[in-house]
């Protein structure tokens, strides 16, 4: 982008000129990295799932030559099965991030403000430029905690995360349910990529609120990342505005190995529950680990922890682990410019985060 000449941009559609896209995390190529800057499941996938797309191959010899189900039904079916739903209640996408853009596009182009956090998942006002949706930033309070009552005002519509990245805190069933019933005529939507590491999912509230929207994704607790899969939650009237949309902008949007891959996933409850178990149980030993070294952890149902080490800055502090191999999430941001958002790896690596730490950074 930095190479593109103000002249040669005079071919882009003028919105696209000023759009400030999302910036991935890094995907560096260093040996010996490890790697702890994308929330990435430290655990493979169920080998369920590896099966699975082996047997795509194996016993279709028209697999790549025709298109794959549009309604991707099998994968509607799995989900509805292990979340407790019907198919109505079920839209999936290529990656929660596609499901996100749809959301916006079908209910939040409104008159009136969407509101969300000032700190919360750094797409949303990538999504809300692309899409002109008008937006009202909420702060978070001291304690990087929402405040429920600012979202008791009138809106197009309301997305919060779950628990909230980066910052990693869950705000709990009680409180979305307040803001459902404050906003019965806008559209909330729950982001729930982290919910499964901690958390308690709103899918349970779907059924009572119709203005409820959740979405998750594939990527962390399934370790699918790699294969995009997302999806969605709500009841049908507002399922079906998103399938317009879909079709209205990539019919096929999941391919036939992604479909089997997640239903195969799904279909393995017993492995995902202890996969997440494992994570949940090396966070909590992280957490206390890094409590003794001097750091200030904020309370965590994510796969990843938000922390400050008060005697150091941030942006050094993330300096220095690169050059020991180390990569974590480091936002020059405002209110969180002194916080690093790290990973939960398995225990080793978590153990080398700690003794590197120790014995070459802190001692």
């Amino acid at each position: 982008m930095s190479n593109i000449t103000t002249e040669q941009m005079r071919f882009w559609s003028p919105e696209v000129r000023e759009l400030e896209p999302y910036v991935p995390g890094e995907q560096p190529k260093i040996q010996n990295l490890l790697k702890l800057n994308t929330n990435e499941n430290p655990y493979p996938p169920s080998p369920k799932v590896v099966e699975a797309v082996q047997a795509v191959l194996v016993n279709s010899a028209d697999v790549l030559r025709l298109y794959p189900d549009p309604d991707a039904s099998a994968l509607k079916q799995a989900i509805a099965k292990q979340q407790n739903v019907v198919v109505e209640n079920v839209f999936v996408g290529n990656g929660s991030d596609e499901v996100l853009a749809h959301i916006f596009k079908a209910f939040f182009v409104q008159e009136l403000p969407v509101l969300y956090p000032d700190i919360t998942y750094s797409f949303y006002p990538v999504y809300s430029q692309f899409f002109g949706v008008k937006t009202k930033i909420l702060p978070l309070n001291d304690d990087f905690e929402i405040v429920v009552d600012d979202y008791k005002q009138a809106n197009g519509g309301i997305i919060i995360t779950n628990p909230n990245a980066p910052t990693s805190i869950d705000i709990g069933l009680a409180a979305i349910e307040e803001v459902l019933q404050a906003n019965p005529n806008s559209v909330v939507v729950i982001d729930e990529a982290y919910v499964d590491f901690g958390a308690e999912s709103a899918v349970s509230l779907v059924e009572k609120y119709e203005n409820l929207v959740v979405c998750q994704t594939t990527s962390k607790s399934r370790s699918l990342a790699g294969l995009r899969v997302g999806f969605a939650i709500a009841q049908p009237h507002l399922i079906a505005a998103l399938e317009t949309v879909k079709n209205s902008f990539n019919s096929y949007p999941m391919d036939r190995f992604a479909i089997a891959a997640a239903v195969a996933s799904f279909e393995d409850q017993a492995y995902f529950e202890a996969q997440n178990q494992k994570v949940i149980q090396s966070r909590e030993h992280l957490v206390e680990q890094l409590t003794a070294l001097g750091f200030n952890v904020l309370p965590s149902s994510a796969n990843f922890i938000f922390a400050s080490l008060p005697s150091k800055d941030a942006g050094e502090l993330a300096a220095e682990l690169r050059e020991q191999g180390i990569i974590v999430r480091y936002f020059n941001k405002p209110r969180i410019n002194q916080f690093l958002r790290i990973t939960v790896g398995t225990d080793e690596q978590n153990q080398r985060l700690v003794d590197t730490l120790k014995n070459d950074i802190l001692k």
